[in-house]
């Protein structure tokens, strides 16, 4: 199964000069309950930011790069070599970024995990995927904030045609 997990805000709104816009403590929390023990898909940029390898994950990386390698880091050159390898995985899979990656991967995948910020950042210069609701059944699983804004976060299932 693939999946996709981000936080967006108002508008799609992901990031900013390579950083995520909204750090909220309990989006945190979910990602890496969510993601623990998973693979995780991700560009290069994306990889980079994390500054390291993430606690008990399987690291893939996307990079038309041939040079890049990185230690206990599987790499594919393409989304299309990467749905490959894993569109018969048991297991769920998840896409973590970075914008192009989701943009490529979305007509790939089963499941969304969004947390839907209720804010807009004007100044965001990277967006996730413009998608159809109609073509997923959504499940509100928490809402979820701080004192500086509120999120939900909701689970989105392709609905199979």
């Amino acid at each position: 199964m693939i999946s996709m997990i981000a936080a967006v805000g108002k508008n799609l709104e992901l990031g900013y000069m390579g950083d995520l816009i909204w750090h909220i403590k309990d989006d945190m929390k979910f990602f890496r309950k969510t993601t623990s023990g998973k693979t995780i898909i991700m560009g290069r940029k994306t990889f980079d930011s994390l500054g390291g390898l993430l606690t008990n994950r399987h690291h893939v990386v996307i990079t038309r790069s041939r040079d890049f390698s990185f230690e206990s880091v599987d790499v594919f050159h393409s989304v299309e070599e990467a749905f490959e390898y894993f569109k018969d995985c048991d297991d769920e899979v998840f896409v973590i970024g970075g914008g192009t990656v989701y943009k490529q991967f979305l007509p790939y995948c089963d499941r969304m995990y969004l947390t839907e910020v209720d804010d807009e950042f004007p100044d965001a210069d990277t967006f996730f995927s413009e998608f159809s609701k109609d073509d997923f059944a959504s499940e509100v699983l928490d809402v979820i904030g701080d004192e500086n804004v509120s999120a939900s976060i909701v689970r989105y299932d392709r609905i199979k045609k």
